[in-house]
């Protein structure tokens, strides 16, 4: 045990499954939809529809896909947060605080446990956790979600220190200056025809009723990263994208209704960014790639517009790029320099 106090710092994400097998994407999606802030019913009725409707289905069909884009070492999920958090470790390393801060990363429903990764922090002897969630803009059903899981945790564990909790960094100014270098990077070029279109999770509507923010963050993300580019509010506009259901109301416009107006138009170069995911998953790589570039290519097709390899333009996720890394350590510096310092 060290002979003085550290810091932790705790990444929290959703998960993955740990392989593409059906029983290994039953068990993950098991956890997930059971969650109180995901399902839409009381729970005796929802856990009988999950396991006998939705999770025979699902884990089949979500195992073909996870098994699309699987790679030699695994989840890409999991090892970008892998590389991510060392990555994190290191800038604070840079930046001086020597062996004062330890980083982890954890899951809200799969491996690495939230349990598990504060076990880990207590035994580096860490009497303080700055806690993060990945999503840039929080919502009830995912930030939310991680509040629950670590009270459940420090409960459980009898969490005898403190701990900071970082509900959202969506107009973070060095977040906001990443995401339009990635862009940039990808070939928008402000002082053409290009087009951009900020593709968020969508979330129920009874959310934003019930007091959630999660629009309006989006919204503000949206605008700055559109600002720090340079570019009017006519060449670019927000979608949201995986809605779960059909039985509720979800927040809208889709993004496949703005590919199909903007593919029937055909003017200028689609640049897709996932402003709302840090780490590329499910839902960016294969979602992206299989299915809404195809159907943006379809929709053009059939309105009699040319489709060129280049008129479809996907801009990856943050990830485990080190400018990720230093965008994590703005955020989460100014909490660990403050417990650090008193």
């Amino acid at each position: 045990m060290p002979a003085h106090s550290r810091c932790g710092v705790l990444l929290v994400n959703t998960g993955t499954p740990a392989s593409p097998k059906p029983k290994a994407v039953r068990k993950y999606l098991g956890k997930f939809l059971m969650d109180k802030r995901i399902a839409p019913m009381n729970r005796a009725c929802w856990w009988l529809i999950v396991h006998l409707c939705i999770l025979p289905v699902r884990g089949r069909k979500s195992g073909a896909k996870y098994e699309q884009i699987w790679t030699d070492e695994g989840s890409p999920f999991t090892i970008a947060h892998e590389k991510l958090t060392y990555g994190l470790a290191a800038a604070f390393d840079e930046a001086g605080f020597g062996n004062d801060v330890v980083a982890r990363h954890a899951m809200s429903y799969s491996s690495p446990s939230i349990d598990s990764a504060l076990e880990e922090l207590a035994e580096a002897g860490c009497s303080h956790v700055v806690v993060l969630p990945l999503y840039p803009q929080s919502a009830h059903s995912t930030t939310g979600s991680v509040h629950d899981g670590i009270e459940r945790a420090m409960k459980k564990a009898g969490w005898k220190g403190t701990f900071d909790f970082i509900d959202n960094y969506h107009d973070n100014p060095t977040y906001i200056k990443a995401l339009a270098a990635s862009i940039r990077h990808a070939g928008f070029e402000p002082d053409s025809d290009d087009l951009l279109l900020f593709s968020f999770h969508s979330i129920p509507l009874k959310d934003i009723e019930a007091g959630d923010t999660y629009e309006l963050q989006t919204g503000a993300s949206s605008l700055q990263i559109a600002s720090e580019l340079g570019i009017d509010r006519k060449r670019w506009t927000i979608g949201y994208q995986c809605r779960f259901d059909k039985g509720r109301e979800w927040l809208s416009p889709y993004t496949t209704e703005v590919l199909a107006r903007w593919a029937e138009a055909g003017v200028g170069r689609v640049f897709f960014v996932c402003a709302g995911f840090a780490v590329d998953c499910l839902e960016t790589i294969y979602d992206v790639g299989s299915e809404l570039r195809p159907l943006y290519e379809e929709k053009a097709r059939e309105a009699g517009k040319p489709v060129g390899d280049d008129d479809f333009v996907y801009v990856p996720c943050l990830d485990r790029s080190k400018a990720h890394a230093k965008v994590l350590f703005d955020v989460v510096s100014p909490y660990v320099k403050e417990h650090i310092d008193g």
